[in-house]
């Protein structure tokens, strides 16, 4: 016979993941459609880059590296403090507003005059958008427990592959049929067309989000307390072995080694996202082949399609948290390279899917390493100090990659510096693995 106690924690359990069940299907797909602008809005250069935007503002290839990167700096230097904003006043309001300053530069992109005014915006849009990823990751730790976590963490981040996939159908479409509408080049149509729904989200978000279970009106009352006693349980747990104060979390070894993980990961996720329709549109010259634009976005949609199905197959595996990141970091490592090695496009593109698929598998798995080391303010601070420095890899990216093309001729050395900085992910990744401080 069940004690009690044992009925209580057994009713707790039933009730916590009924819960989750209810707060994923409110929750998740609003969090899945801002994700979805919000990468858009970020990658879609890649698109205008070189389908006239180049030309038409007299970019090279390290000029545009420069300007699909400097957005990252502008991301960085206020990370941290837009994370400590959310913690503070909640994610229904901050991220309404993250959402109507992003939006608002987004657009204005669309009428661009110059090279000087793009790399501006750029790094303005950096600005207005930080705060927004981390926020989300922060919001999730508010929401669900641990067990669950790495999954809706997941359907999360299933955007960047949707975004990516659909995105570059989309933009290379409007590129390619709207261009002249509103007396404006393709890529400028583009850029105001994808700006505009940030905006209108913004009210959405104002109206829909809800910053935590215990004012969550939508979940019934037992529903919400067995949710908040689970997070307070873990919470408290959690609380015994993470850095004490926001000072502690900013300097904790283990954040800065987390940082350079994400770096790695994510440094092979924006080399791809920003120089893969410029690659195949190499292609034309590499292998004789020729490719209209829309069917440019077809084939660059590809990696990420199959990327969505390895990063939902891979999350539900019941692995080791250090197997889940560092097994697909290393093997999106070892293939990028090969990539233009290869002897046809067919062979490029199933490495450059490889790693696509490797890229978007860890990425959610990475998420469960910082949020089950901090909590409060530190896991505020912390998770923005490791997106701002991981994404360090935005600007470091493209510039690497556009300089070396720009050096070389081609973009062989810059995806092996693609390779090396992910195997070095896994590396310390694994090192991590026995680590606590």
């Amino acid at each position: 016979m069940a004690t009690p106690s044992e009925s209580v924690v057994g009713s707790d359990d039933a009730l916590v993941r009924s819960g989750v069940r209810r707060a994923g299907r409110r929750l998740i797909p609003l969090l899945i459609l801002l994700y979805f602008v919000n990468y858009l809005d970020r990658v879609n250069i890649a698109f205008a880059g070189p389908n006239g935007m180049n030309e038409e503002l007299g970019l090279s290839a390290t000029a545009f590296g420069v300007a699909a990167g400097v957005f990252f700096i502008g991301y960085l230097l206020l990370e941290v403090p837009s994370n400590l904003m959310l913690h503070r006043f909640g994610a229904r309001r901050w991220i309404a507003r993250i959402l109507v300053t992003w939006g608002i530069v987004a657009t204005a992109m669309a009428f661009t005059p110059n090279s000087t005014v793009l790399i501006v915006l750029r790094f303005l849009l950096g600005v207005a958008e930080a705060g927004f990823f981390p926020g989300i990751i922060l919001y999730l730790t508010y929401w669900f427990p641990a067990a669950q976590r790495a999954r809706m963490t997941a359907w999360f981040m299933t955007a960047i592959p949707i975004s990516t996939a659909l995105g570059a159908v989309l933009s290379t479409l409007i590129i390619r049929y709207a261009d002249g509408l509103f007396g404006l080049s393709g890529w400028r149509v583009m850029f105001l067309i994808e700006g505009i729904p940030a905006v209108v989200l913004a009210f959405v978000t104002w109206f829909l989000l809800t910053d935590r279970p215990g004012t969550a009106s939508w979940l019934p009352e037992a529903e919400r307390e067995a949710l908040e006693r689970q997070l307070a349980a873990e919470r408290e747990q959690t609380a015994s072995s993470s850095p004490g104060t926001v000072l502690d979390a900013l300097r904790s070894p283990r954040v800065l080694a987390l940082s350079w993980v994400y770096f790695g990961v994510v440094y092979g996720l924006y080399a791809l996202g920003f120089f893969l329709p410029t690659i195949i549109k190499g292609f034309a010259q590499q292998y004789g082949t020729t490719f209209s634009t829309v069917e440019q976005g077809l084939i660059n949609a590809v990696p990420y399609v199959v990327g969505l199905v390895a990063m939902i197959l891979w999350t539900r595996r019941a692995v080791n948290p250090t197997v889940r990141v560092a097994v697909p970091a290393l093997v999106g490592g070892l293939a990028i390279p090969v990539a233009l090695y290869l002897s046809n496009p067919w062979l490029a593109m199933i490495a450059v899917t490889i790693c696509a698929c490797s890229v978007l598998a860890a990425l959610p798995g990475f998420w469960a390493l910082p949020t089950a080391y901090l909590t409060g303010a530190a896991a505020a601070a912390g998770i923005g100090l490791i997106n701002s420095l991981g994404n360090l890899s935005g600007f470091v990216a493209p510039y690497v990659t556009g300089l070396l093309s720009d050096a070389t001729g081609n973009n062989r050395l810059g995806l092996w510096v693609v390779g090396l900085c992910m195997v070095s992910a896994a590396a310390v990744t694994w090192i991590l693995r026995r680590s606590r401080t």
